[in-house]
């Protein structure tokens, strides 16, 4: 029976490149992103010509209201199209970040990033944990800032730092079941994410690089193949566990 994996946002950066690697060691995948994109169609055409199998499903972290409805459709794809009723692994990746210093942060700034970040998560890991075969894994996109700190950056972090202790949470609650739950916490990475800041940059990034040991910012691939390794067997001692993936940055 294939190995399925759900990856939420996964129509550009991380999450693109974690379903492309994911598919690579023979997973099949399920992108879920919030509006309809190229890059979306391109990655499960590129899945399929690759040999494996993909579908894409819309999926809004804001509408807490559709979980239930997105469980059930999913289970229903899983089972026509694949011979499963269960998942294997989730991949919490959607999310938004929008900066500002204390006295900069709006009510509906804080409503949008907790609303998101922590506020979806959770509630998407309740929808579909039911469905999530046991010995399953859920993998939660978390942030190298809930270690240093960085101006401008505090709700975005507290959000993450949420993450972070529900994962710990969950990795009890559901470790009967034989299911691991860990945090994946990127340092800085060249993707579209926070408009490109970091990838179109050169400023930035290369201040960044050289805070950190290896010397440059990460690559999505990179922080990919780390999720990889977390959803595979070879890992299979490893719950309520944050994995920093940032190359040494700001020691």
């Amino acid at each position: 029976m294939p190995r399925i994996a759900v990856v939420t946002g996964a129509n550009r950066g991380l999450g693109l490149a974690t379903a492309r690697t994911l598919s690579g060691h023979g997973l099949h995948v399920v992108l879920t992103h919030r509006a309809a994109s190229d890059e979306t169609t391109t990655a499960v055409e590129e899945i399929r010509a690759a040999g494996s199998e993909a579908l894409a499903m819309r999926l809004d972290l804001d509408d807490v209201g559709s979980f239930r409805r997105f469980a059930q459709d999913l289970q229903k794809n899983v089972r026509e199209r694949w011979g499963r009723t269960t998942i294997d692994v989730l991949v919490n990746n959607a999310g938004i970040g929008l900066f500002g210093s204390l006295e900069d942060v709006t009510l509906d700034d804080f409503d949008a990033v907790i609303g998101t970040n922590l506020r979806g998560t959770f509630f998407l890991i309740q929808a579909l944990a039911p469905h999530l075969a046991d010995g399953g894994r859920i993998i939660t996109v978390s942030s190298s800032l809930t270690r240093h700190v960085s101006p401008g950056t505090s709700l975005y972090t507290a959000s993450k730092a949420a993450l972070e202790a529900i994962t710990r949470t969950l990795a009890m609650e559901l470790g009967t079941r034989g299911i691991r739950a860990n945090s994946i916490a990127p340092g800085p990475t060249a993707t579209d994410f926070n408009g490109g800041a970091m990838r179109d940059d050169a400023d930035l990034r290369d201040d960044l690089a050289g805070r950190t040991a290896l010397g440059r910012v990460g690559q999505p691939d990179e922080i990919a193949d780390a999720i990889a390794a977390l959803a595979s067997d070879e890992m299979r001692w490893v719950t309520a566990e944050r994995i920093e993936v940032s190359g040494g940055s700001l020691l």
